[in-house]
């Protein structure tokens, strides 16, 4: 059953999945950074062929427009994990108190992409000086690239956080942002109509490139009372992935279903912009860097020392 609720003064999709007995199941709450792409469906399609059921687990999960909604009920206790977190996002987080630890890596590179209107002049970031360029939210994977876009290639750009991509494709046709942001399968269509262009990618900047750029956090109550509860549920989430890129064509139905596209343009989602490798769980890949990048970026006031390190990633519990 789907329906509407609010989180932090924005409108967000939640699906409440089918009710099992409580004996036999345990609910996992949790929010997701955007809806319909191909990294953010694993819940669903994991739900949707059984394998979540299979380790007994319960599902309740909201979608949310970027990491900035995601990580609030986090930090509240209202949900037990905050999935497609930025990596930045959440170093931020924790340096400023806040009771969320890293589990998993949840993408490790970017599929995400930026555009501008075809008319527009702009074809590459080199011809933005001066313009608005999008991202979802404060905190959020796309906040932390397009702040490496400025740094790295010494842009005169004002970022302008424009929420889901719907919302910034509205915002940038109607002329209020001069490049937005998406992540496949949005925008594709409007690419292949000559409708807008790519400018960039995620993945082009060295700060970038080959960083896990989002992660799973999860509320420490929930770790110290639902450890297993939890592991369970990452056991689930990494047995999703590899049925999500087997030969079985259901998750391709399914997915093409879930994102309202075609079965041919799902195909293409996953064979073009998302290598298994992305989604790999395990390892925090330029974690390094990033704690270097979080104090540059002002992401957090100083560089963690190693024992907070240790504290703030957990992702033994997926291992």
């Amino acid at each position: 059953m789907k329906h509407v609720r609010h989180y932090a003064g924005a409108t967000i999709i939640a699906a409440t999945l089918l009710a099992v007995p409580a004996m036999a199941n345990d609910t996992v709450k949790m929010t997701i950074g955007q809806r319909g792409n191909w990294d953010t469906a694993i819940p669903h399609l994991g739900e949707k062929a059984g394998i979540f059921k299979k380790h007994g687990i319960t599902m309740e999960m909201v979608y949310t427009r970027g990491s900035g909604e995601t990580v609030q009920p986090v930090i509240s206790g209202n949900v037990d994990l905050g999935l497609a977190v930025g990596t930045l996002g959440a170093i931020g987080y924790y340096a400023k108190g806040a009771p969320v630890r890293i589990v998993a890596a949840q993408a490790t590179g970017a599929a995400d992409y930026w555009y501008a209107k075809t008319d527009s002049g702009i074809k590459t970031l080199k011809d933005s000086k001066g313009k608005t360029i999008a991202y979802s939210t404060n905190g959020s994977s796309t906040h932390s690239m397009v702040l490496a876009f400025i740094k790295e290639y010494g842009l005169d750009v004002k970022p302008t956080a424009t929420g889901s991509p719907p919302a910034t494709l509205t915002s940038v046709m109607s002329g209020q942002v001069d490049i937005g942001w998406a992540s496949p399968p949005f925008g594709l269509r409007e690419i292949e109509e000559g409708k807008i262009q790519l400018v960039a990618r995620g993945g082009d900047t060295k700060i970038i490139g080959g960083q896990t750029i989002r992660v799973i956090i999860a509320n420490t109550d929930a770790i110290k009372n639902r450890k297993e509860v939890l592991r369970r549920f990452l056991k689930a989430y990494a047995e999703t992935i590899d049925y999500m890129y087997s030969d079985n064509p259901q998750v391709i139905t399914d997915y093409a279903e879930f994102a309202k596209i075609t079965p041919a343009l799902a195909k293409r989602v996953r064979e073009e912009f998302f290598p298994k490798s992305l989604l790999q769980m395990t390892d925090i890949k330029g974690l390094d860097q990033m704690l270097k990048d979080a104090v540059e970026l002002k992401y957090a006031p100083k560089e963690l020392t190693k024992e907070q390190v240790e504290d703030l990633v957990q992702t033994s519990l997926n291992k």
